[in-house]
């Protein structure tokens, strides 16, 4: 089930997004509890952050914004991760399809999103649910501690 995050599903996401299988494909390097509460603060605040829930309890979650003014038509997927003691069981595939099939109804037409080159695995879920590679923004992301900069892919999901 997806729903709005609220400030009492802190911690929930806190877990998810921290883990070390997750935290490097997201926006943030690690950090305390207590640094992050302003992250997740501004996230909540955006009215486009949201947690998918299995049997109860955070599974995953998301964020999609839209595109102002002329690209009206147009959605952003990001922040996306689903709790690693979670993969295999279709749960990320369950979340995303809800996620599209909302913002098709909203009358999105183009859902894009960015991976970085080195997340193999999230390269190929996304393009096992249609979205195609358009794009690649070199040196874009740098984790703390790595010497090299990662590369970001841009993919779109064009729905007719």
């Amino acid at each position: 089930m997806r729903r709005l995050a609220t400030p009492q599903d802190l911690e929930a996401v806190f877990s998810i997004y921290m883990h070390e299988s997750v935290v490097p494909f997201l926006g943030y390097d690690p950090m305390p509890l207590d640094e992050f509460r302003a992250i997740y603060k501004e996230l909540v605040d955006s009215r486009s952050f949201h947690v998918y829930e299995v049997e109860g309890r955070v599974a995953g979650f998301y964020r999609a914004t839209r595109y102002p003014g002329r690209a009206r038509h147009v959605a952003c997927f990001g922040t996306l991760a689903v709790d690693p003691s979670l993969h295999g069981k279709g749960i990320a595939q369950a979340m995303v399809n809800d996620a599209i099939a909302r913002l098709k109804a909203e009358g999105v037409k183009r859902i894009e999103l960015y991976a970085e080159s080195d997340n193999a695995p999230g390269l190929r879920f996304y393009e096992k649910l249609g979205f195609e590679y358009e794009g690649t923004l070199r040196k874009f992301y740098k984790r703390a501690g790595e010497a090299d900069y990662i590369d970001d892919h841009l993919l779109a999901l064009l729905i007719d």
